[in-house]
C-alpha cells in the first residue's frame, strides 16, 4: 500500500524540474525553503538556461544530473508534464511530487494530461504525489518540499489536508503554541497517492504520537475507513471536514437526505473511530496534549488549583464533557492536611491557595498521582509576585516527565513578564491554555479517545428470519419496470418480510374493496393515496386519520379519486393505532460505503427539532444503543416524570434488522419509517417509504 513512500517522505536526494531565479516563484521557493530548512542531502535545480538557482549548480534536463534521484518536483506548465515524468522514469526516479495545477480540474482535456503522465509513472514504478499541490515537509531530515511558509521544529504531530490552505492554517496553529511536527502532506488531486495511504505512512512511523486529517470529500470511503480504523487502533486520529451546513446540491425526497446533507464524512469518522472536530482551534488544542500526553486509564479528574474561579468553570466543562471529579480519598486529605497551608481547601478541585509555592504544589502532584480515583490530572496555575513560580513550574515539569498520568494547565500570566516561568513548562512538554474552559476541552479529548479505543463495540446480528427471496422479488419487479419509488403495499410487504412491525393493513383498488378491507381490519382506520407519484401525501391531502365508519370510508375515497387522480392510484388502508412516542428510522445509501442510518423523534418533530443521530450500517447492537441514548431527548424514550418509557429493546433491534434489510439489497437508496409509534411493550410502523 505504502510503496516507495520513504522516497516521498525521506529523499535522499531532491530534483526540481523548473527550478527559476525568479525570487517570487514557486521554482525558486522551494529550492529556498530546503537550503533554509537546512536540507543537507543532494539538491538538483532543473532549468536548461540558468547555470546556478540560489548557489546551486542547475542541470538543463534530469537525464544530466549526475547521481540518483529519489524524489522530484515538477513546477513547469501542464502540456511538458508528461514528457518529465518520462525523463523521470529513465533516470530512476522514485517519487514526483507535480506542483503545477491545470489537470483534471481543468476539463477533459486536463484529464487527457492526467491520464498520459499517470500512464508512463505506472510503467516506471514512479509514485505521484500531486498535482496541483504544496507537497510535503519531513521535519526529522529537514526535508522541505513545499512552497508554504513554516518551518516547524521537530515533533510528533503529523498532519495531511486535501486542503493546502486548511492544511497551512494548522501547521501555523500548531507551530504558534510551541508544539512540533513530524510530517506534513497537502496531495492536491491525489492522482495516485492517496490520504489513506499517507494516514497509513504515518500510522506505521514509530515518532508520529498523533494524525491530524483535512478532507473535504474521499474518493475511495471503503479505503478511508478500513485504514482509518486500522491506524486509529494504534494512535488518535484527529479528523475534521467542511460543509457540516450544507443539505447537499441535490435535494433528497426523504427525511434523512436533507438531515445528514454533507455531514455524512463527520460520521464516517466516527465508525472509522476517528475523533471528529467541528473547528480548527479545538482541533489544535488536542493535538498540542497528544503531542506529550499519555493516554488516561479512565475519565476521572484531580483538579489543582491556586485560584477559585477559573477551577469551577474548569469543573462545569469537564463534566459537561462526561468526565467526573470525584472527592479525595482520606489517605490523599490526611496526607494534603499536612503539607498544604492551612487556609488550603482540602477536596477536590484542591486549591493550594495563591501563597502555594513549589512544596505545595508537588505534594498535590505526587499524592494525585498516586490517588487511584484520579485518571488525569488538571492545573490552575496563575504566578503571584509573592511566590517563586519557576520553581513552582519546575515541580510540575519534573512530575510531567514521568508520564504517569496526563496533565493539563490553565496557565494564567503575562507571559512577557514571565517569560522564564513560560519557557519552563513549554520546554518541560506540559500543555499550557490560557482559558481554563480551553484546557478542560482538550483535556477531555484524550479521554474520549480512551473510550474510544476501550468501548465494547458490540456484535451485528444476523436475523435468521427474515424473508430475502420475498424482498428480492418485489425489488426485482420494481426495477424491472423502471419503478424508483415503490408503492406503500411493496414497502409494507418488504417490511413485514424483515419482522418490522406495522399496523394492519391492506390494498384497495376503490370504493366497494375499501368498505370490505376496512370492516376486516377494523375500526377507526387510516386511508392513504397510493401511487407511485405520490410521496409526500399528507403535502396533497393524500392522508385521512381516524375514519370510524363505512359512509366515511365512502366519502375519502370519492375525495381522491377526483382531487388526487393518478393512473395507478390504489387505497392503502391500516388500522389506526393510538398515539405513542413517535420516532423515525431513515437509511440512505451514501456513495461507495454503506447506508447512513438515521434514528431520533419522528413525525413532525424531526424536522423541528432535528433531534437525530447517525451511524454507517452495519450497525451492532452495542452502537443501536448508542443510538437511542445519544438523542437530546433520550428521557422521553426512556421515560420521564412518571411518563411510561418505550421497549428500547425492541426499538435496538428494529435499528438493526432495517440495517440488516439495506445491507443485503444495496439496491434501496433511501429508507425512511416516518413516524414509528413507540409504546411500553411494543412498536408500530405507522409511515414509510423507500426508494431504489
Amino acid at each position: 500500500m505504502t510503496k516507495n513512500l520513504d522516497a516521498l517522505f525521506k529523499p535522499k536526494s531532491i530534483a526540481l524540474i523548473g527550478a527559476s531565479t525568479k525570487e517570487l516563484s514557486i521554482g525558486n521557493v522551494i529550492i529556498k525553503n530546503l537550503i533554509h530548512y537546512k536540507y543537507s542531502n543532494p539538491i538538483y535545480p532543473i532549468n536548461p538556461k540558468a547555470g546556478k538557482v540560489r548557489g546551486l549548480k542547475a542541470y538543463k534536463s534530469i537525464l544530466d544530473v549526475p547521481g540518483d534521484v529519489d524524489l522530484v518536483h515538477i513546477v513547469i506548465p501542464p502540456k511538458f508534464v508528461p514528457d518529465e515524468v518520462e525523463n523521470c522514469g529513465k533516470k530512476g526516479v522514485k517519487a514526483i511530487i507535480i506542483n503545477t495545477a491545470g489537470f483534471k480540474e481543468m476539463g477533459a482535456d486536463g484529464q487527457a494530461l492526467e491520464d498520459d503522465f499517470l500512464k508512463r509513472a505506472k510503467k516506471y514504478g514512479i509514485r505521484i504525489f500531486g498535482p496541483n499541490c504544496q507537497g510535503i515537509i519531513n521535519s526529522e531530515i529537514k526535508a522541505y518540499c513545499n512552497f508554504t511558509f513554516t518551518f516547524p521544529k521537530p515533533g510528533h504531530i503529523s498532519i495531511v489536508a486535501q486542503s493546502g490552505g486548511i492544511g497551512a492554517v494548522i501547521m501555523q496553529a500548531i507551530h504558534d503554541l510551541g508544539i512540533g511536527i513530524r510530517m506534513y502532506a497537502s496531495n492536491g488531486n491525489a492522482s495516485d497517492i492517496s490520504i489513506p495511504e499517507i494516514i497509513q505512512y504515518y500510522g506505521n512511523d514509530d515518532n508520529t504520537k498523533a494524525i491530524i486529517v483535512y478532507v473535504e470529500s474521499v474518493s475511495n470511503p471503503k479505503e478511508f475507513l478500513k485504514i482509518t480504523q486500522e491506524v486509529s487502533a494504534k494512535k488518535p486520529i484527529l479528523a475534521m471536514t467542511a460543509g457540516r451546513t450544507d443539505k447537499g446540491a441535490e435535494a433528497s425526497r426523504s427525511h434523512i437526505g436533507g438531515l445528514a446533507g454533507s455531514i455524512s464524512l463527520e460520521h464516517l469518522f466516527k465508525k472509522a473511530n476517528a475523533l471528529s472536530f467541528s473547528n480548527l482551534e479545538d482541533l489544535c488544542h488536542a493535538a498540542v496534549v497528544f503531542s506529550s500526553q499519555p493516554i488516561p486509564k479512565g475519565n476521572s479528574v484531580g483538579i489543582i488549583t491556586n485560584t477559585g474561579g477559573p477551577a469551577v468553570l474548569a469543573v462545569d466543562e469537564l463534566v459537561s464533557r462526561g468526565l467526573e471529579v470525584p472527592g479525595l480519598s482520606v489517605n490523599a486529605k490526611n496526607i494534603l492536611k499536612e503539607t498544604m497551608f492551612d487556609s488550603a481547601s482540602v477536596n477536590n478541585p484542591l486549591d493550594v491557595v495563591a501563597t502555594a509555592g513549589a512544596p505545595q504544589f508537588r505534594s498535590a502532584l505526587e499524592v494525585m498521582m498516586n490517588e487511584p480515583n484520579f485518571d488525569n490530572i488538571y492545573i490552575n496555575f496563575v504566578t503571584p509576585p509573592f511566590v517563586d513560580c519557576d520553581s513552582v513550574a519546575t515541580e510540575i515539569v519534573n512530575i510531567n516527565k514521568k508520564h504517569i498520568k496526563p496533565i493539563v494547565c490553565n496557565f494564567i500570566t503575562d507571559k512577557q513578564n514571565w517569560q522564564t516561568t513560560t519557557n519552563i513548562l513549554k520546554e518541560g512538554s506540559v500543555p499550557c491554555f490560557d482559558f481554563s474552559e480551553t484546557a478542560a476541552k482538550a483535556l477531555s479529548s484524550l479521554v474520549k479517545y480512551k473510550n474510544i479505543k476501550t468501548r465494547h463495540k458490540g456484535k451485528i446480528k444476523t436475523f435468521i428470519d427474515v424473508g430475502k427471496n420475498k424482498v428480492k422479488k418485489i425489488i426485482d419487479q420494481a426495477k424491472s419496470s423502471n419503478q424508483e419509488v415503490l408503492t406503500a403495499g411493496q414497502v409494507y410487504e418488504i417490511l413485514s418480510s424483515y419482522k418490522i412491525p406495522v399496523a394492519n393493513w391492506g390494498i384497495a383498488k376503490g370504493t366497494n374493496e375499501a368498505v370490505a378491507l376496512s370492516e376486516k381490519i377494523g375500526f377507526p382506520v387510516v386511508i392513504k393515496a397510493d401511487s407511485i407519484n405520490i410521496i409526500h401525501k399528507s403535502d396533497v391531502g393524500g392522508v385521512v386519520l381516524n375514519i370510524k365508519n363505512r359512509n366515511q370510508v365512502i366519502d375519502v375515497i370519492t375525495k381522491m379519486q377526483k382531487e388526487l387522480y393518478q393512473a395507478d392510484l390504489k387505497f392503502f388502508i391500516q388500522k389506526c393505532m393510538p398515539k405513542g412516542i413517535e420516532l423515525i428510522i431513515s437509511a440512505k445509501k451514501e456513495k461507495g460505503l454503506s447506508h447512513l442510518i438515521m434514528f431520533g423523534l419522528g413525525g413532525i418533530f424531526v424536522e423541528i427539532f432535528r433531534d437525530v443521530v447517525f451511524n454507517f450500517s452495519p450497525i451492532s447492537d452495542v452502537e443501536a444503543e448508542e443510538m437511542l441514548t445519544s438523542i437530546k431527548s433520550s428521557q422521553i424514550i426512556t421515560g420521564f416524570r412518571g411518563e411510561k418509557g418505550i421497549n428500547k429493546e425492541l426499538i435496538v433491534e428494529i435499528i438493526q434488522r432495517i440495517s440488516m434489510l439495506v445491507n443485503d439489497f444495496s439496491e434501496i437508496k433511501e429508507l425512511d419509517i416516518n413516524p414509528i409509534f413507540a409504546y411500553e411493550d411494543t412498536a408500530c410502523t405507522v409511515d414509510a417509504r423507500i426508494i431504489i
